[in-house]
């Protein structure tokens, strides 16, 4: 047997195992009996004892009677095979990580929502409250592209010649590697989400 057909014969196991767990699952919390299923589809009931051990290959059509009996789609019994594990990274409310940059120590607070994303970022989600105002503002530059979005107060924000008003609800968006920063502060505590999105080769 060459190595193309074990592997094609370790997929073909591992989808009867899923197919064979999934219809089990189902016929469990409907609270049907091998007998139940088997009679409604029309196979018996050691044929469907085998399918749901993985035990033997049966065709499409079998499979189709099946689904029917357990009141669900045939692309039912397929929709979370080979499905990527999930590592989704949940940050709770409050649980941000706080970071240091240029402005913290003048009433500036940076908020990271999102962290070990391995040897290279891609995308840095900041929330930044501004609970007072300062005399001097912070000036940024970057590589990539940020994007802003207002949650509260009232700021004037500034990238190259350009002045921004911007009001909960607003959103900007601008090349990071133009000087940019807060320009005046209108009405504080000010907060908004800053999300940058660094270029794919740096």
């Amino acid at each position: 047997m060459t190595n193309s057909e074990v592997g094609r014969e370790g997929e073909e196991g591992a989808l009867w195992r899923y197919l064979g767990n999934a219809i089990r699952s189902l016929r469990q919390r409907q609270d049907l009996t091998i007998a139940d299923v088997a009679d409604l589809a029309g196979i018996s009931r050691g044929m469907l004892s085998k399918i749901e051990n993985a035990q033997t290959a049966t065709s499409l059509e079998t499979l189709a009677r099946l689904a029917r009996a357990l009141g669900v789609s045939l692309s039912a019994l397929f929709r979370s095979y080979d499905v990527k594990e999930g590592g989704a990274q949940l940050i709770r409310r409050g649980e941000g990580m706080e970071v240091v940059r240029r402005g913290t120590k003048r009433g500036h607070t940076y908020h990271l929502l999102a962290y070990d994303q391995g040897p290279t970022k891609v995308f840095e989600p900041f929330l930044i409250t501004i609970d007072h105002e300062s005399e001097i503002f912070p000036t940024f530059e970057h590589p990539g592209t940020e994007f802003i979005y207002m949650l509260e107060g009232e700021i004037e924000y500034r990238h190259g010649q350009g002045r921004y008003h911007l009001l909960p609800g607003d959103a900007l968006t601008f090349a990071g590697n133009v000087p940019h920063g807060p320009e005046r502060l209108i009405t504080c505590p000010i907060r908004f989400l800053s999300i940058i999105i660094y270029p794919t080769e740096r």
